[in-house]
Order: structure tokens, then sequence, then C-alpha cells
């Protein structure tokens, strides 16, 4: 932006965003910048979260949402939506009413780098994302970036997230005053709450049982790793073709049990906030004794992600961060799912069954443009939580709204002598 030009005041909603200040704090930063900020609370859990001024209660049943948000929209001139899960039901009806305007949307969530990054994308994310899927065109934007820094700077409060996802999601089933209100979780908070409390009790003791797996698998042959994710996640629920995680699971373990040589292992690893619901450990036993890979086959329900996936020699996902985090490493990497870095060069373009034995390492220069390009067009640094990285998350997202800079780095990452970074214009396609 020219140092004299003034941003246009522009008009903001907040709708369902994370479970923390974050969303509150940035709403009072633009409106310490002249733009109009306002709110729809869906539950007593969204009320209770908000501070300032310029929100209203949606109180109606579901079926009234479309007109009321469409109604809310040209009645307050609103340029820009602004959420977190972009696939929940109510935001799936804002966004389609958005569009139809010309209204500007902006997902975040966590970051596709973790931990301390937050992604913020104009429309979506995943395969909703309209970050460039052309392979040479990464690598061109990515020449006019510097590598990003990828220390870990800021550092989350499990305890303070905790306490409020609790008090958060408990009072949205307060049948008063939003007695319309419908959930999008696949359980009732007080089922997650109760399933979670004994796996969390269980931490220490799944850790050690994983590092005694880890290491009686020492010099026996090559491993390879599935990550799971929660299936209440809509990164599994709306960008794959799976209703649950068991689904993948038997895919990829009958794949393994057919196709790979008979020296590796399959490390089946649990997502760390898996509620436990469902017992997996019980599930990879019975399938491995159904496939006839018992002494192959192994769950791992704790353990250090980082240095389990450090050990393998390809990794299997959905759509997890996780497989990002393999190929930052150089690590062969299978995608069942819509990642957003599913491209060819990237990511195995081959079928599962020939991973297990023709699997491809990342393209090194495909992988550098990738990560420089989103971590510096989609990406800011901080956390929800913490009041340091929460800090750092505001300003940053504050910035980015108030000049109009998505799905584009900041002017001053860029490098003005890179042919394609001229005059400040970052040329993302779509």
């Amino acid at each position: 932006m020219h140092p004299d030009a003034r941003p246009v005041p522009r008009r903001f909603l907040f709708l369902q965003g994370p479970i923390s200040p974050f969303f509150p704090e940035v709403a009072a930063g633009l409106r310490a910048l002249g733009h109009a900020v306002h709110r729809i609370n869906l539950h007593l859990g969204d009320r209770l979260f908000w501070r300032g001024p310029g929100a209203v209660d949606f109180r109606g049943r579901t079926e009234d949402w479309p007109a009321f948000v469409a109604r809310f929209l040209d009645t307050h001139r609103i340029t820009h939506i602004l959420l977190l899960g972009e696939q929940r039901p109510y935001h799936k009806a804002a966004i389609a009413a958005a569009a139809a305007r010309g209204v500007e949307v902006v997902a975040i969530d966590l970051g596709y780098i973790r931990p301390d990054w937050i992604v913020m994308e104009r429309d979506g994310l995943n395969a909703s994302s309209r970050f460039t899927r052309d392979p040479q065109a990464i690598i061109r934007l990515g020449a006019a970036l510097p590598p990003p820094d990828l220390i870990q700077r800021h550092r989350n409060h499990f305890g303070l997230e905790a306490c409020w996802d609790v008090l958060y999601n408990l009072a949205a089933c307060l049948p008063w005053p939003f007695r319309h209100y419908r959930r999008h979780h696949l359980y009732h908070p007080l089922v997650f709450y109760g399933c979670m409390l004994p796996r969390l009790l269980r931490r220490g003791r799944e850790n050690r049982r994983a590092d005694r797996i880890m290491a009686g698998l020492d010099g026996q042959g090559p491993l390879y790793l599935m990550a799971m994710q929660i299936e209440g996640d809509f990164s599994v629920r709306a960008y794959s073709r799976y209703p649950d995680m068991d689904t993948p699971l038997r895919e990829v373990a009958q794949s393994f049990a057919r196709h790979a040589s008979p020296g590796t292992r399959l490390l089946v690893k649990a997502h760390p906030l898996d509620p436990g619901r469902k017992n997996w450990s019980r599930r990879v036993r019975r399938l491995a004794r159904e496939l006839g890979i018992e002494d192959r086959l192994h769950y791992l329900g704790g353990g250090n992600l980082g240095a389990i996936a450090e050990r393998v020699q390809g990794v299997v996902t959905v759509n997890s961060t996780v497989g990002l985090r393999a190929i930052m490493g150089g690590t062969p990497t299978f995608v069942l799912g819509e990642a957003l870095y599913r491209l060819p060069g990237l990511v195995f373009s081959g079928t599962l069954d020939e991973f297990w034995t023709h699997a491809t390492p990342p393209d090194p220069a495909l992988r550098e443009g990738f990560v420089r390009s989103i971590a510096h067009s989609l990406h800011i640094r901080g956390v929800f939580h913490a009041p340091a990285g929460r800090a750092v998350a505001v300003q940053g997202m504050v910035r980015r709204l108030h000049e109009g800079i998505l799905n584009r780095p900041v002017p001053e990452a860029l490098d003005p002598h890179t042919e394609g970074a001229t005059a400040g214009v970052w040329p993302v396609p779509g």
C-alpha cells in the first residue's frame, strides 16, 4: 500500500470463531482504525465470549437463518464476513448469501503449518482454497520470498484452551435463550468430555507404551505411518469421501497387507485430541488379526509425533497437517482426501497400492516454493489462547484486514527484484 493511501472503511460481520477472546480483540482493533464491526450470536457460548458493541442474537429456527443473515448483510452493508469453520451449516448459509452479494469471506483456522501459525484465507480452506494448484507458478511465487521462520516463537496455553472450551460448549447446550440452536458436532459435549478426560489421564502411560513399541522396532525394517484425525473434524467430514476414520483405516491396512514388502511395518498414530469414543487400539488389533499382519500393524495411542515422523519412510493421511509436516521433512506422503498440499510433486501421485513400494519424496524446488508461498500469503504468526501469542496474532490479522492483504504476502516480505513480484503485485491465480 502506498504510504499516503488510507484504507477505505469496511464493515465486518463476525460469526463463530476461536473459543477465546481472539475475535473480540480483532474487532476492537478494527473499530479503533475506523471500521464498522458487527456480530451475530448463535448460542449462549457465543454471547459469553463476545465483548464490545454491535452484537445481536439470532434465536430463530435453522430454516430461518439464511433469510436472516441475508437481510443482515443488506441492512448493514457488510463488506466482509469473518468466521472459523466454513463448513458449519450456519456458516455455509452465510457464505452462500455473501457470494450472492459480493461480500468477501475470510475463513480462519489453526495453520496448515504448526504449531504457532494461523491460517486466514479468502472463501475457504483446503479444497475450497483459492491458492494456485499450478506447481510452476508456486515455484515462481516462492522465489520472490524468503524462507519462513519455522522456529516456534509462541506457545499456547492448554489450561486456558480446555477451560474456555468447556465453558463455551456447555453454555451452548443450555436451552435458554437460544432454544432452536442446532450443534454441528458429532457428539454431545458431555459425551465428548466424558470420553476425553480418561484419555488425558492415560496420556503418560500411552506415551510410554508408544516409546516401547518404537524402541522394539529399531532395525526391524522400513516403517510407514498412518496419521489418524478426529472424526468430527470438518477436514474429514467435508474434504474427503470418508464418513468416519474406520473406513480409511481399513482401506490403508488392506492395501498395506496386500502390497507392502514383508519386512515393512505400519504404525497407526491416534490424534492427540481424539476423545477415545472409539477404542482404536482394539480396532487396530482386530483388523491386524483379520488381515494376518499382527506382527506388522502397530497402534500408537501416544508418543512424540515429531520423533515418529522422522523415523518413517512414508506417511499416509486423509488430509492432516501431519502430511505437510512430512513433506517439509522430505518424507514421501500419500493423501486420501482433498488437502491443500495434494499436488503432483508434493505428494505421491500413484495409487495407494503402489505407494508402499514406489513412494518418492517431494520435489525439493516445489516443496520450498510451496512452504514459502503459503507461509507468507496464507498465514499469520501467533496462537488463539495464550495472551502473548494471541496479541501477536491479533496484530497480524488486524493489519491484513485493514490493508486488504489477503491471499498474498505483506509488501515487505516480497523481493522487488524478483520476477513476478514487481509493484507489490502478488500474482496468485483465482
